[in-house]
């Protein structure tokens, strides 16, 4: 993607443990938060990212229509 760490476009809400999320909650606090993200931002694309245990991951990426 070519960001750098300091990128503002990267994780710009913080993450979800930081929040007090309930356990399991991460995938959910992430999709909503980057929803909201587009509308307000007006961009196309989100993408999420989340570790999923036992060293697997997965990404979701969003497209506002």
């Amino acid at each position: 993607l070519k960001l750098s760490d300091d990128d503002g476009r990267v994780n710009p809400n913080g993450g979800a443990i930081a929040l007090g999320h309930p356990l399991g909650m991460s995938g959910a606090r992430l999709a909503l938060t980057a929803m909201r993200e587009l509308q307000l931002s007006k961009e196309r694309f989100a993408l999420c990212t989340m570790c999923i245990g036992v060293g697997q991951g997965i990404s979701m990426l969003i497209e506002r229509v």
